[in-house]
């Protein structure tokens, strides 16, 4: 599903990624893990063409297509989600019309006819039963007055609403309680399937316990130095990422 063949990403001229090579697959999930300032959210942002951001060399293929030239706004139409670790707020726009937007504007990308409202009803009262969504919650302007959780309960609603090929999940766990996050990893969960993939970006082994990846990739300095299996991030957990650099300082 996703290619990355050797790329580098600067910001604002300062290197990032140094030649990254990662393969996602269907129904796979990929854990990007790594300390501060490794890359992490630079890889996410990348993938979802987040305009700031820029691609120097290798490329991107999605589906056997090269993205690295599209914008975020097509990536987006093609099947491409990503969750933001710090969602915007959007005064005076429901969550209800936010998605309904997001959806028809994909829908017309893709050559296809706005969807009618009772679908679109159907399928909104489907997904928040789906993740335990109050009605009312719907109703509110988009993350305004929100909490850590609910922001990211909203996040994955609208990975739920637009059903993505591919769901990067830029550090969901950031700020949130147990309960909240035992909430969103379960809708995560419930999302998942054969025809699609996600890519949770990750300080913490916690977050793991409860979506539990088939591929785990430790982001040092720029690069991806260490892959393995659901116990990497045991691993990590236990020795710390110091354990990671006195690593790749021997080699």
């Amino acid at each position: 599903m996703l290619k990355i063949k050797n790329i580098h990403a600067n910001i604002e001229s300062k290197k990032i990624l140094r030649g990254i090579n990662l393969e996602v697959n269907k129904g796979e999930v990929h854990a990007i893990m790594g300390p501060n300032g490794s890359g992490k959210s630079t890889l996410a942002s990348v993938i979802a063409g987040r305009e700031e951001y820029d691609l120097t060399k290798g490329e991107m293929l999605f589906e056997g297509e090269d993205i690295s030239e599209m914008d975020a706004e097509e990536r987006a139409h093609k099947g491409i989600f990503l969750s933001f670790q710090y969602p915007i707020e959007i005064p005076g726009v429901s969550v209800t019309n936010f998605i309904k937007t997001a959806i028809n504007e994909t829908r017309k990308a893709n050559g296809q006819e706005e969807m009618k409202a009772n679908q679109m009803l159907k399928l909104i009262r489907e997904k928040s039963e789906l993740l335990e969504i109050d009605r009312k919650f719907l109703s509110r302007s988009l993350n305004e007055g929100f909490s850590g959780g609910e922001k990211k309960r909203n996040e994955i609603f609208q990975m739920a609403m637009l059903e993505p090929k591919l769901a990067i999940l830029d550090e969901t766990d950031s700020g949130l309680d147990i309960d909240a996050l035992r909430i969103v990893a379960n809708g995560v969960n419930k999302l998942r399937s054969e025809d699609n993939a996600v890519v949770v970006i990750t300080h913490y082994q916690r977050l793991l316990e409860y979506i539990v990846p088939d591929y785990v990739h430790v982001l040092y300095d720029g690069k991806i130095v260490k892959s393995g299996t659901k116990d990497l991030a045991l691993e990590l957990e236990e020795k710390g990422y110091d354990w990671i650099k006195q690593e790749v300082s021997s080699l």
